[in-house]
């Protein structure tokens, strides 16, 4: 029973601490991504219609294709834009990927 009473009051003052209000905190790079994915290409969509809804990238990467055969090591193309990168596989979205807001801001650090 003592037991069973101190497993209750550790499990009471641990959720009151949780309750507590959290610090003050810069905004992490996976919250914000969070926020504005909506905002990005979707998986699956076609080069043509990432082009013809964001317009044309920045910048377009050459594809890089792994050794060996396409099966399995297929060509996968980056298109750069202003706040974000878009990865193809073939000519369909596999990823896109938010850039940094700032350079202060939490999160991987920028391929140079």
């Amino acid at each position: 029973m003592k037991a069973h009473s101190l497993f209750l009051a550790l499990a009471l003052s641990t959720g009151l601490l949780l309750q507590a209000s959290p610090a003050p905190a810069d905004t992490l790079l996976v919250e914000r991504v969070r926020a504005e994915s909506g905002n990005l290409p979707a998986r699956g969509q076609s080069m043509a219609q990432v082009e013809a809804r964001f317009g044309a990238p920045e910048r377009k990467h050459a594809p890089v294709a792994g050794p060996g055969d396409r099966k399995h090591n297929p060509p996968i193309t980056r298109w750069d834009y202003a706040g974000f990168s878009v990865y193809f596989e073939h000519s369909h979205v596999i990823d896109a990927v938010q850039a940094k807001s700032h350079p202060a801001e939490l999160g991987p650090k920028p391929v140079q």
